[in-house]
């Protein structure tokens, strides 16, 4: 279908509605009032955000009512904040308190995305410039023995996001069961996981009563991964980051300074490196909140 944009062009329809007769405006009309070009219009139709009033059978020409420009501007606009096109759709059809709080979700999603290049950025700025800035704090603790309800599994970098707090759920839920949690949980790594090295990892939830952990992981099944085991007391450094700096592969560069720290200490680590992540609000918090601790065992 093509629209006419110089000449002649049909003559403007009018549309009753009820007792009220409406003028449509024509694609350019429209255009200037929406302040969008023709060729966006054309796109928002082809995807459904934003169909004409009225397209002319004979010639494709496309007519819109002058209360369409409203949500004209509000696909523009979302446009201008890089909301993916999908997204828009479901967000144009909501009422307005639910399609604010999609808004506010899709933010802040961009700005916690934000927050991990920007520590991404500048851990590559040092390494390229050969400037090494101290970033990371170790500090050295020790944790008693703990009872752990626990998951394992072999699994490659991009999957942790999903699995870790998935296992943490269904465990946290059972740690009601076993007398409640003594302690933060955290995600132990056995061998290396990357793009190309799948572990294993092993999330760990502390729990009071062992009996009760024992009951729930024969009731799992093996199929579940669930299992339960005593931690030993352990003597950890570890450096506390914020939730931007959890994400990988910027998360390697703490595990680096405190196996750095180590080193320059006279220690050696006995144990699997860990993430304890000691935030319960984890949604919650802020980009740049303290999160989580990388802890490697010392002896």
């Amino acid at each position: 279908m093509v629209d006419l944009a110089l000449g002649s062009r049909p003559r403007v329809p009018a549309r009753r509605m009820g007792s009220v007769t409406t003028t449509l405006l024509s694609i350019g009309e429209f255009a200037a009032r929406s302040r969008l070009s023709p060729k966006a219009l054309r796109l928002y139709d082809r995807l459904g955000l934003l169909a004409p009033a009225r397209v002319d059978e004979a010639t494709g020409y496309r007519w819109y009512r002058a209360d369409q420009a409203e949500r004209a501007r509000l696909v523009a606009q979302l446009r201008q904040l890089d909301m993916p096109l999908a997204r828009i759709a479901e967000v144009v059809e909501l009422p307005g308190p639910r399609a604010a709080e999609e808004l506010a979700a899709y933010w802040a999603g961009v700005e916690e995305r934000v927050a991990v290049q920007r520590a991404l950025a500048d851990r590559l700025h040092d390494r390229l410039s050969g400037r090494r800035r101290k970033l990371y704090e170790v500090k050295l603790c020790d944790v008693a023995e703990q009872v752990v309800l626990t998951e394992r599994r072999h699994l490659l970098s991009d999957e942790l996001p999903r699995w870790i707090p998935a296992a943490f759920g269904r465990l946290e839920r059972a740690a009601a069961e076993c007398g409640g949690m003594t302690g933060a949980p955290f995600v132990a790594y056995y061998a290396e996981v990357s793009e190309e090295s799948d572990g294993p990892a092993e999330v760990c939830v502390p729990v009071a009563d062992a009996a009760a952990a024992e009951a729930y992981a024969a009731a799992s099944g093996r199929g579940s991964g669930a299992a339960v085991r005593i931690e030993p007391a352990r003597r950890l450094a570890y450096t506390r980051i914020t939730k931007a700096q959890v994400a990988y592969p910027q998360i390697l560069s703490a595990y680096e300074a405190v196996e750095e720290w180590v080193g320059q200490q006279g220690l050696t680590i006995d144990g699997p490196c860990r993430e304890v992540y000691f935030e319960p609000d984890w949604d919650g918090a802020g980009p740049d909140e303290e999160v989580c601790d990388i802890a490697c065992p010392v002896a």
